[in-house]
């Protein structure tokens, strides 16, 4: 036993050195600049972290005058972020499709408070009595998401563990059935509950009164006036970008670009770049926008937030900054402006590490006040993946080794196990919050397993059960699971 302990252990720390070659790569914001190098200089202090970035895009606006400048990198490959390079921008969308309405409302196509079964007439169930206004500024009491089936949320759940596109196949039947299914939920109808449904649905009624579709609507009322010519929504990926940037996780992992016509007008599938925004910030701040009138902040949320048609008002300190955010699995987005001093900003970004405190401190907000980064999800589950994942493997299969009752099969598929999951923390987990040196540690401690499992291996029996063919169906199951696993993870 002590032989087996000091080879283990020789073993683990040979495979710990293999491993750091091996272990996950944090992005960093590059040092390549394009663009204004004044604005460069004043982005780059403005982060408060360059772990975890990648590449930047930034756009400020000053007296009228637009200046753009690019951070670091667009893609593994290295090449530079320019002021036209495009990124997902996600939410901020929602803002175009309140604008949208705004403009609409102008014109005299549609009034606000119009119900939106009477500006989509083809809706019948309970969601077409909310109004329009409602569902621009989030008040109509809709869930966040359509609710959908075991398989559909099976679907999303596998999207998101192997970074693929969550959205795939959800068309504009998806949202418009999800609307005469669910039903208003009258306790929260009047309050502010964020939803993309809401957005989604409003911005395809628009769309349906005009006769067109929501990309066709928005590129002749928004985009083409304001010259945002760059600015595309995606609804298949043949429509996407040259030269975008690629998006991934803050630990390094890249991840597919989402794309679809249903949930387009609240951010799946659009794409604009740091110049298109910032003529989109610029105008909207001098109110010439077309409907430019949807930042005014109608409806309270609560003592520091408001909400217009899709922009939100808030309060930092001394500052009232006008704003919409955006995130996708790969992307970061910040468009907003002060009325008082007179200054709007973009920020684009590649990675999911949010950029909204850079855009509040270019904005002129201070440090105290720009506060933290907005996530999809709690910063201690990606950390708790991470760590989970690197030693669980490990330690079931030293335990597993060292069973008095052991077969082969049992010891195959508790291998192959371990270094699944050392596949899914690799991939899975938030190395730009945990150190990256747990990762070799943890494939050190799963190899000292498996050497343990193979001084025994001899004197193993095949198969070790009163029933072999359930314990060979047990195995395979389970090896089937860390295959689909690995599956999910690999590129």
């Amino acid at each position: 036993m002590r032989r087996t302990a000091v080879i283990a252990v020789v073993v683990a720390l040979a495979a710990s050195l293999v491993g750091a070659a091996l272990m996950p790569r944090v992005p960093r914001l590059g040092a390549q600049v394009t663009g204004d190098d004044d604005l460069a200089r004043l982005a780059r202090t403005a982060v408060p972290d360059p772990k975890g970035h990648r590449g930047l895009a930034v756009a400020l606006v000053e007296n009228g005058r637009i200046r753009t400048a690019g951070l670091g990198d667009r893609d593994a490959d290295g090449r530079p972020v320019e002021a036209g390079t495009a990124f997902e921008i996600g939410s901020v969308t929602k803002v175009l499709t309140g604008m949208l309405l705004a403009d609409q409302a102008a014109a005299g196509v549609v009034h606000p408070d119009d119900r939106l079964g009477a500006t989509w007439p083809t809706l019948t169930g309970p969601a077409r009595d909310v109004t329009l206004a409602e569902l621009a500024s989030h008040r109509a009491g809709l869930p966040r998401l359509a609710p959908g089936s075991v398989l559909g949320w099976a679907r999303i759940l596998w999207s998101n563990v192997s970074g693929g596109n969550p959205y795939a196949g959800q068309d504009i039947d998806t949202v418009r059935n999800a609307a005469d299914r669910v039903s208003p939920d009258a306790a929260e109808r009047g309050e502010v509950h964020y939803s993309n449904l809401g957005p989604s649905l409003l911005g395809h009624a628009l769309a349906a009164k005009a006769g067109v579709a929501y990309p066709d609507l928005l590129r002749a009322r928004l985009l083409q006036p304001l010259g945002m010519n760059a600015t595309v929504v995606a609804t298949h990926a043949a429509d996407l970008p040259a030269d975008r940037a690629h998006g991934g996780r803050a630990a390094g992992r890249p991840l597919d670009p989402w794309s679809g016509m249903g949930y387009a007008p609240a951010g799946v599938g659009p794409w604009s770049t740091a110049e298109d925004l910032g003529r989109l910030a610029a105008a909207t701040l001098a109110g010439t926008a077309p409907g430019a009138d949807a930042t005014t902040a109608r409806f309270r949320e609560d003592e520091n937030n408001r909400v217009g048609y899709g922009w939100f008002t808030t309060r930092h300190g001394d500052h009232e900054v006008v704003w919409h955010n955006g995130a996708t699995s790969g992307f970061r987005s910040y468009l907003g402006f002060e009325r008082a001093t007179g200054r709007a900003v973009v920020v684009l970004g590649n990675t999911d590490k949010g950029v909204e405190p850079i855009g509040r401190r270019l904005l002129g907000v201070p440090e105290k006040e720009a506060g933290e980064a907005a996530s999809l999800a709690p910063v201690w589950i990606g950390a708790g993946l991470a760590v989970a994942f690197t030693f669980l493997g490990g330690l079931s299969l030293l335990r597993t080794a060292r069973r008095r009752e052991l077969d082969r099969v049992t010891v195959v598929a508790a291998v192959v196990w371990a270094f699944a999951y050392l596949g899914l923390a690799h991939r899975m987990g938030d190395w730009s919050v945990v150190p990256a040196w747990l990762w070799p540690v943890g494939a050190g401690l799963s190899v000292a397993g498996a050497t343990v499992a193979v001084t025994r291996w001899s004197a193993l029996p095949v198969v070790d059960a009163r029933v072999p063919w359930r314990r060979l169906l047990s195995v395979a199951s389970s090896l089937l699971a860390a295959v689909l696993a690995l599956a999910a993870v690999s590129d």
